[in-house]
């Protein structure tokens, strides 16, 4: 069981339709695993079992039929974060207020998912709302990291990327605020990437920042990512913030190849504040790329020293907007009196509100729009000069349980690492490059043009190679 759990999607997926395992089979095994590991680590709200086992005889009938040839991922067990909604099934954004909310439709990705033949086998755990860096805001309680149980898994989508780390799913389906799937896929040793904004439909996703929201993948390589990107990414009519004649090509994103390559490396991501240990991993990674023929060179981006004001306040003044609409009338419960909110969504909730009233508007929400213009300029500027920018994921080292509860504020040291590509709109992805002196994973981030995965996955998959060969 183990052996097969530990195989990529692709070359699961391969078996598949070449019929030498049952979708069906690979499913029953799946779920022995959740219920085997799930109670140490809480990785699901809910999962799905009798549907997945519908969906699952339902596909691989289809591949008899020599239907689905073309997915990547058909028959393949995929889990979704749970503030993507998901018809029938309960969506509660990990919030007491949603508890019993079951929408009347499916998100685009899930409709993509299903076209694309993916089982979905439950809806993972997150940060309230998807507003925290822990996954210990969840009503359902804290996920913990599969590594070790006494770390946490990093957030808001903990759940997805524990999921991933703990061999309960193949593929996972997560969004991305301000590093909410790339911190986690750090802190838990996986692939998380966040696409550019426009590239993947937010249609059916509970929004919490709008403008900086984005739905993107947590997986086991590189490879899995590719497929699984490929399969929802798109243009749908239903996200108006999308980009029309969108084109993504998996051989580029999968050619290991990057000679003269050009790599830029902001001074600013490697100051003092840093981990030494994460500081030698990330130099190790720029070896590895510049035997591979990468350019690399190291610049000043000052811009970056402005993004976590910024991120906060365009953040939280979108997410009280987008609370007002939990009035009881629709879905979820009034959200008037907040009983039903716990701390962190206040928090939040209360100074958005006081971010965008009258007096304070002009004076601290506007500036900082004007602010998130040049940092956006500034950037894009540095791609004039490079192909893509990389840097560490996170600049601390996994905190424990009882570390992360003396000081839980200090985790949100990785929003000047992460914002940046929300703030900017571009792509970027978290790899594993190594683990700390006490077994805990180290991730890589590397961020690219507006529309240009390719490049950050060919980077991302040439080092994964090149690691692969080393060992």
């Amino acid at each position: 069981m183990n052996d097969i759990l530990k195989m990529s999607a692709t070359d699961i997926s391969r078996l598949i339709k070449d019929r030498k395992i049952k979708v069906e089979e690979l499913i029953q095994i799946q779920f022995k695993r959740i219920k085997q590991v799930e109670p140490n680590i809480n990785s699901f709200i809910s999962t799905n079992e009798e549907k997945a086992m519908i969906k699952a005889r339902e596909v691989q009938e289809l591949i008899d039929q020599g239907q689905l040839r073309n997915s990547n991922i058909v028959g393949i067990p995929i889990a979704i974060k749970d503030n993507i909604c998901t018809k029938g099934i309960i969506t509660s954004a990990a919030s007491k207020t949603l508890s019993n909310y079951k929408p009347i439709y499916d998100a685009t990705v899930i409709n993509k998912l299903n076209d694309a033949g993916a089982i979905i086998i439950g809806k993972t755990n997150l940060d309230e709302f998807a507003m925290g860096g822990s996954t210990t805001t969840s009503y359902y309680g804290a996920s913990r990291n599969p590594v070790n149980n006494d770390y946490i898994t990093g957030g808001s989508s903990g759940g997805s990327a524990a999921a991933i780390a703990a061999d309960q799913t193949f593929l996972s389906l997560a969004t991305d605020t301000g590093g909410s799937i790339r911190q986690p896929a750090s802190y838990c040793g996986v692939v998380g990437l966040k696409p550019s904004y426009g590239r993947v439909s937010r249609y059916g996703m509970i929004p919490f920042a709008s403008s900086l929201d984005q739905i993107g993948t947590i997986t086991k390589n590189v490879s899995d990512t590719v497929a699984l990107f490929d399969a929802i990414y798109g243009n749908d009519g239903k996200d108006s913030n999308m980009i029309t004649n969108q084109t993504f090509s998996m051989n580029k994103a999968l050619a290991s190849d990057i000679k003269g390559l050009r790599i830029g490396i902001p001074i600013e991501f490697m100051d003092e504040g840093l981990d030494q240990e994460i500081r030698d991993k990330v130099n190790d990674s720029v070896e590895v790329l510049q035997e591979r023929g990468a350019i690399v060179e190291e610049f000043h981006l000052d811009i970056l020293n402005y993004i976590k004001p910024v991120y906060y306040i365009i953040a939280c003044a979108e997410s009280s907007s987008n609370m007002g609409k939990f009035d009881g009338i629709r879905y979820g419960k009034d959200l008037a009196n907040g009983e039903d909110l716990g701390l962190e969504v206040k928090l939040r909730t209360l100074f958005g509100i006081y971010v965008l009233t009258k007096d304070n508007y002009y004076q601290i929400y506007e500036q900082a729009l004007k602010v998130r213009r040049l940092i956006k300029n500034n950037i894009d500027n540095a791609f004039t000069k490079y192909d893509v920018l990389i840097g560490p994921t996170v600049p601390n080292i996994v905190p424990n349980f009882r570390e992360f509860e003396k000081d839980p504020y200090n985790i949100n040291t990785s929003t000047k690492y992460t914002a940046a590509a929300n703030l900017a709109g571009i792509p970027a992805i978290s790899i594993p490059c190594g683990i700390d002196r006490r077994g805990l994973p180290i991730g890589l981030q590397i961020m690219g043009k507006s529309f240009c995965e390719e490049d950050v996955l060919r980077v991302a998959y040439t080092y994964e190679q090149a690691i692969k060969k080393n060992r």
